[in-house]
């Protein structure tokens, strides 16, 4: 049992690790390829990917297919309808006016929407630490948004905007993983992650014909971004996450997410040459902070 219990352990670090890293790339990426495709047209393309990758994976793992019933199905719908979709397109949005690494720390404050929703929907309640918690990350926030307060463009526009589209991006963050979790204690995580990732292209379809206008108009190197991002961050990243989180509980796994910020600075800071404004970087570390004392105990 305890050779068991280890191995499940380390799997789940594993894939914690690789979801980590994954995600923070994404933010990277998602900002580079936001110069050549629209929102809508990149959130499309990156889904179709994922769940092209995701659908031969499970054909060719011939992993056992379990039926959901009618209560599984409208939690994934509603997790691929949040988290893939909407998520995606704010998310785009939001990188198109706000570098990658102010991006990924407001994000970040999807562990404090986590708890909240937990309290407000399934009647967990707000213990003292929480509220303070998101007090005090919704204030650094405000401050990222004061701080990025100025003209729209590609290289370093960035407004109000811009922050209120990555918060949007956390919320439904926060309402896929509270969506999912339920489902995964009798679903396999890969089935669960394509069966979303599909509800989520479907939902894009829309973005079809801008999409196709920007592959045709996109240089080489975008679109080979766009086809990473379908098959790293999305089928491999999100497949990793429910392992992951079919084995811890949402809390602690949405912790882990703290890193993703600062991996997020060095690689954009390096690839990009972007560095988040010092008042940006002071909101974003008090978001984090804030969410950290909302997991106090």
């Amino acid at each position: 049992m305890t050779t068991v219990s280890t191995r499940l352990g380390r799997g789940a670090v594993a894939a914690v690790a690789v979801t980590v890293l994954a995600w923070a790339s994404a933010f990277v990426a998602i900002r580079y390829v936001g110069s050549s495709y629209s929102p809508g047209s990149l959130a499309l393309g990156r889904l179709v990917v994922g769940s092209l990758v995701l659908g031969a994976t499970l054909l060719l793992g011939r992993r056992h297919w379990v039926a959901p019933n009618r209560r599984e199905w409208t939690l994934i719908v509603l997790c691929g309808l949040a988290w893939f979709a909407v998520y995606n397109v704010a998310l785009n949005a939001a990188e198109q006016r706000i570098d990658a690494g102010t991006t990924a720390m407001l994000v970040n404050v999807g562990p404090v929407l986590i708890a909240l929703f937990a309290g407000l929907l399934l009647g967990e309640g707000f213990p003292r630490w929480l509220v303070i918690g998101a007090l005090i990350a919704f204030a650094g926030a405000a401050v990222v948004g004061a701080a990025t307060t100025g003209p729209a463009g590609p290289d370093t526009g960035s407004d109000v905007l811009g922050v209120v589209l990555a918060l949007v991006a956390a919320a439904t963050y926060a309402v896929g993983v509270l969506a999912q979790k339920p489902v995964l204690r009798r679903l396999p995580g890969l089935q669960v992650t394509w069966l979303a990732c599909t509800i989520g292209a479907l939902a894009c379809l829309p973005f079809t014909p801008a999409l196709f206008d920007d592959i045709a108009a996109a240089p080489a190197a975008a679109t080979a971004w766009l086809v990473y991002l379908g098959v790293v961050p999305t089928a491999l990243a999100f497949s990793t996450w429910a392992y992951a989180l079919s084995r811890m509980d949402a809390g602690r796994l949405g912790v882990t997410t703290y890193l993703v910020p600062p991996i997020t600075v060095a690689v954009s800071a390096l690839l990009l040459g972007e560095v988040p404004s010092t008042w940006a970087v002071v909101g974003g570390a008090v978001c984090l902070v804030g969410v950290a004392l909302s997991r106090r105990r």
